[in-house]
């Protein structure tokens, strides 16, 4: 069964009119089970999630054109390395959809249809495990504190004690001046502790900047390969 699974519809270097219906079709379906992967509990576009769809039906089409044709396969390579630099960079979920749509075009192209199947269905279900356990994921409770102080305020341990009250875990990630030199600005990364009283803890910083600008929320991260 294995070995069976293993071999491509494709018997010769022609291919019938049964065999590119049969490839298209599987692959516009896989296309659209990609896509709906994608958009399983992430930030998408309309235009991303159909194109997603559309992308292994047309490297199939383009991997049966060159069947075997050397010179064909440098001019597509070509082609797709231009596509490359024309598209802006997206995140890294998206670029590996991006390549798991090729794969399969790659595959149904080549005739194997069953190994194609059977591939995207292991990685659908090793995507969705991890993400219904929130691997690699952050703490519901970190947060990003920026702290706007007078220049004239001595920002080492200012909040210590707070932060040993409040949080959990707290980390000085930055220090800049704004207000043309009269005002630093601190950037904190927070764990609160489960049940914090939040509004009490903003209100107490607020007693000791002297009432300036504080700004607590989720940390925005940049998604990189």
């Amino acid at each position: 069964m294995f070995t069976t699974m293993l071999d491509t519809i494709f018997t010769g270097t022609e291919i019938t009119a049964s065999a590119f219906l049969a490839t298209t079709g599987i692959a516009l379906l896989l296309g659209l089970a990609t896509a709906m992967l994608c958009m399983y509990k992430n930030k998408y576009s309309q235009s991303f999630a159909i194109t997603l769809a559309m992308l292994p039906a047309m490297v199939a089409v383009v991997i049966m054109l060159v069947n075997g044709n050397i010179g064909a396969g440098v001019a597509v390579a070509g082609g797709f390395s231009l596509v490359r630099f024309r598209s802006a960079a997206g995140s890294a979920r998206e670029i590996g959809m991006i390549f798991l749509a090729m794969t399969l075009g790659l595959a149904l192209g080549m005739g194997y249809i069953a190994l194609a199947a059977v591939f995207f269905l292991v990685m659908a279900a090793f995507t969705l495990i991890l993400t219904s356990l929130r691997f690699g994921g952050r703490s519901e409770s970190e947060r990003e504190l920026k702290v706007s102080i007078p220049e004239n305020l001595d920002y080492e341990g200012l909040l210590d004690d707070l932060f040993e009250r409040f949080t959990d875990s707290a980390r000085l990630d930055r220090v800049k001046t704004t207000n043309m030199g009269t005002l630093y600005e601190l950037t904190y990364r927070i764990v609160l502790k489960d049940g914090a009283d939040t509004k009490a803890f903003l209100d107490e910083i607020r007693c000791r900047n002297g009432n300036l600008t504080i700004v607590c929320g989720r940390p925005v991260l940049k998604e990189a390969l």
